[in-house]
């Protein structure tokens, strides 16, 4: 029994491991197709820039002070997506395409939030977490 509960343990370290590479991979992905679609980094951008990619936020933990400004931007080609605080009371933003960009105020308390794309967090997992400090 003891064997049966390391088997599972290590098995899904490796998962997480797994999903840990796919993600870096798709982030980087993500990241090439906003330069090649706006021109330039979305690093460079003077408000934080989360990506919307392949039914996950890019990254997927954000750390911003509160009242700041968040832009998430769509870089799929053909998938909508939007962004909702369902936790904190806050409406589903509207779906946005290629390109669309929804702006949020950080004006939520201090600690952790979840961050939801409306039409995917439930089929595919497209979730995110967001980090107000002072």
């Amino acid at each position: 029994m003891r064997r049966l509960g390391l088997a599972l343990l290590t098995v899904s370290l490796c998962a997480g491991l797994a999903r840990a590479e796919d993600t870096t991979e798709l982030c980087a992905e993500a990241a090439a197709r906003y330069k090649e679609m706006f021109g330039r980094e979305a690093a460079s951008e003077p408000v934080k820039t989360i990506l919307m990619y392949k039914y996950r936020f890019c990254p997927d933990v954000v750390s911003a002070p509160k009242g700041s400004k968040l832009r998430y931007v769509n870089v799929d080609k053909r998938t909508s997506h939007s962004v909702w605080l369902r936790n904190d009371g806050r409406p589903e933003s509207e779906r946005v395409f290629s390109g669309g960009v929804i702006d949020v105020d950080a004006d939520l308390d201090e600690g952790e939030h979840e961050v939801l794309c409306g039409p995917h967090w439930e089929s595919d997992g497209m979730k995110a977490r967001l980090i107000i400090t002072r």
